[in-house]
């Protein structure tokens, strides 16, 4: 008989290559003739004689599920044929139970191997860190249900931290390093580093001065510590971002350069850290002191150059490319002066003799009779207050209670039409949306009558804006073009052709309270004047009159194309927001004329859409709270910086958006945040919280924004 391993030899294979032994787990009780199961992604077979143990085969961990609730022996498992939801039935001598597999992953709590926990009293998390560097933050408020806020790779953190220094011109202390040195391995030679969790730890950093982290928020951070056996790291629970890192082969003063357990207790007080270290080799015990404002200030991004606000502060310098605005707003008056005044003057007349020698007249002023008032008429105090309230406006309730009654639902075509971009006016008065079948729609509030139809494009919508006096409709399509409609008769206003720009426009809009129309196309972004005639003229109809003038272009750091534009339009504001192909976003202030910050690394993917937090005419919010915006990009959630420091103060990411860029959005008193999902349903988060508040369904396809779906539904919601 012949050796299998000759076999295989011989027909130029290995035994390596036929078959591998991908997972080995022993039972406590014997299982054989018992039915197993085994679906595409799980195995499910019986552990320990009642426990069902379900094995996912994509799970790098070889995380497994444990489900319990048998009391005798499993005889026999099945998985069910749909894949979503995935189901499974187990059969034991007492009991046959059908398991939702999607729901017990989301209420087990489960992080394998498990090395430390840790609970956040204020935020109401809990964080478990593991053995491979995974954070998976649970929330633990009421009516959550263990929902999870977040999973962090930690490795990856420390890499987007330490770019982040590096592209900011961060100096370095003498004994620090970015990374943990490889410079040990040969050529060719590969390491991944690994950073399992030991230890998690609260971090205080409300006992350190804010001059000591300045790069911090004035406000009381949520850090905590995070002891691995290659350093310590303090890491913000809000952002989810790695605040500060001490490797301990940087400091050669340290005997111990990895540790296998670790210790951390805050003193309040000399506001410095305690850290019991054991060595991963070898029998040595240390006790570190760490001041944990010395490693903030030593590791804080530098402060930037000239402060940033989205409303202005400052008059428009003569050199600033907003000065034409100014300018030209300034001489349209004095020339409307000048033909009153015109008007005025008495024009020469002919003159007209009769038979009588007597004035004609023309030298007098004319006799007419002089309003005199009605003083016998009835008053109408119901009519005149009825007008009075339809001009009233209601100011928007600050305390109000987020929308979430489904309310009236239309298609916005006859057809399944994918609906790329919505707006609503200034007023909430009307909804603006893009489609995908090169039209443009204007609907009512509440999603009533018929809507207008604005056509002429060539390629779907990707862009409306309405001007601030809601005069006109702007639209950007991907044939190249732009046009200024007039929103009352659907009519063409101006008409920029795809000749006048090298890329099709991505974002475009009113700016500076509708004194100029601000565009991105390629690596730039530019600053149109323009001027709409209406006046029509029976020969020449087809003759453009409307025009518009190129006043400035300013470029990316890198040249890099613009995904995403944005800028206040409702009050004067210097600054705008353009992101990059490069995952950075970036500051220019148009009173200088010129690129003021760069945000590096601000998603893990480029930035799809920025949305500032604009207010409203209905309301009024702190003038700092203007000074907030959103980024999102696919697979990385959500997030919210603050222009004053240039940091995340928040990361959201409970939605799903693995695939399609979907919107967000920001709620007219700024204390709510929306963004549609691809699981068909829209979620509003809280400011301060980092988990999703509601979760609103309705939708019939994935949200692009918190209305709209990819099949052309609109759909509305109304506070309860």
């Amino acid at each position: 008989m012949e050796n299998p391993q000759d076999i295989f030899s011989s027909n130029g294979g290995c035994l390596s290559d036929i078959v591998i032994e991908k997972y080995l787990v022993e039972s406590k009780e014997s299982v054989s003739h018992v039915q197993l199961a085994c679906s595409m992604q799980d195995c499910a077979f019986p552990l320990d004689g009642t426990e069902l143990c379900i094995w996912n085969t994509k799970s790098p961990s070889h995380q497994l599920l444990i489900l319990r609730g048998h009391h005798q022996p499993i005889t026999a498992i099945a998985f069910g044929n749909k894949v979503n939801p995935l189901l499974i039935c187990s059969a034991s001598l007492d009991y046959i139970i059908m398991w939702n597999l999607d729901e017990c992953r989301e209420k087990v709590l489960q992080a394998y191997p498990l090395l430390s926990l840790f609970i956040d009293a204020e935020s109401r998390q809990l964080v478990a860190g593991c053995a491979d560097g995974q954070l998976w933050i649970f929330s633990l408020m009421d009516g959550h249900h263990y929902r999870r806020v977040a999973r962090v790779d930690l490795r990856k953190k420390t890499e987007t931290f330490s770019t982040r220094r590096l592209k900011s011109g961060l100096c370095s202390r003498p004994e620090e390093s970015q990374l943990p040195s490889t410079s040990v391995l040969g050529k060719g030679e590969q390491v991944e580093v690994t950073f399992p969790i030991l230890r998690l730890a609260p971090c205080d950093l409300s006992l350190i001065p804010n001059s000591a982290c300045g790069c911090l928020s004035s406000e009381n951070p949520q850090c905590m510590w995070i002891g691995s056996s290659l350093g310590l790291f303090v890491f913000n629970l809000a952002n989810l971002e790695v605040e500060a890192a001490l490797y301990y082969r940087d400091f050669q003063s340290l005997s111990i350069p990895l540790a296998g357990s670790c210790a951390l207790r805050n003193r309040t007080a000399d506001r410095k850290t305690l850290c019991l270290l054991a060595s991963l080799f070898g029998g040595k015990i240390a006790v570190l002191e760490i001041d944990p404002a010395a490693l903030v200030r030593a590791q804080q991004c530098p402060s930037l150059r000239q402060s940033l606000s989205v409303p202005a502060s400052s008059c428009v310098l003569p050199t600033s490319p907003l000065y034409l605005g100014i300018a030209k707003e300034k001489s349209p008056k004095a020339a409307s002066g000048r033909r009153c005044a015109a008007r005025n003057v008495m024009k020469d007349q002919r003159l007209v003799f009769h038979s009588k020698v007597r004035s004609s007249g023309y030298a007098s002023a004319p006799h007419v009779t002089m309003f005199s008032p009605k003083t016998n008429i009835k008053s109408e105090g119901k009519g005149s207050s009825r007008r009075r309230n339809r001009c009233a406006r209601e100011p928007y309730p600050v305390e109000c209670a987020v929308p979430t009654k489904p309310g009236p639902q239309v298609a916005a075509a006859p057809t399944c039409t994918r609906v790329c971009c919505l707006q609503y006016s200034g007023d909430g008065q009307w909804l603006a949306c893009g489609l995908s079948n090169h039209l443009s729609l204007v609907f009512g509030a509440s999603l009533t009558g018929t809507p207008a139809v604005f056509s002429g494009h060539d390629g779907a919508v990707n862009t409306v804006c309405w001007s601030q006096d809601r005069r006109w409709l702007l639209s950007a399509a991907q044939d190249g073009t732009l046009r200024v409609w007039s929103a009352r008769g659907a009519e063409l206003a101006l008409l920029l052709g795809r000749d006048m720009f090298s890329k099709p426009i991505q974002s475009a809009q009113f700016y500076y309270i509708d004194a100029f129309i601000l565009l991105s196309s390629g690596p730039e972004f530019q600053l149109l004047k323009y001027h709409i005639d209406t006046c029509k003229d029976e020969m020449k109809r087809y003759k453009q009159k409307s025009k518009s003038k190129l006043i400035c272009r300013l470029s990316t750091t890198g040249a890099v194309d613009m995904t995403s534009l944005s800028a206040v339009n409702d009050f004067y504001s210097h600054i705008v927001l353009a992101a990059g192909r490069n995952r950075t976003v970036e500051v220019f202030d148009l009173n200088a004329g010129c690129s003021a910050a760069v945000i590096a690394e601000a998603h893990s993917r480029p930035v799809h859409q920025i949305c500032q937090n604009k207010g409203s005419s209905f309301t009024t919010q702190q003038p700092q709270a203007y000074n907030l915006f959103l980024t999102t990009a696919i697979g990385d959630g959500m997030r919210l910086w603050d222009l004053r420091t240039l940091r995340c103060e928040r990361h959201f990411e409970g939605h799903p958006s693995r695939g399609y860029p979907c919107g967000i959005a920001f709620s007219p008193c700024g204390r709510f945040a929306a963004c549609g999902a691809e699981d068909r349903h829209a979620y509003v988060y809280e400011m301060g919280s980092s988990t999703f508040s509601h979760r609103l369904a309705g939708h019939t396809d994935t949200v692009t924004l918190a209305t709209a779906t990819l099949d052309g539904k609109l759909q509305l919601f109304l506070a309860e």
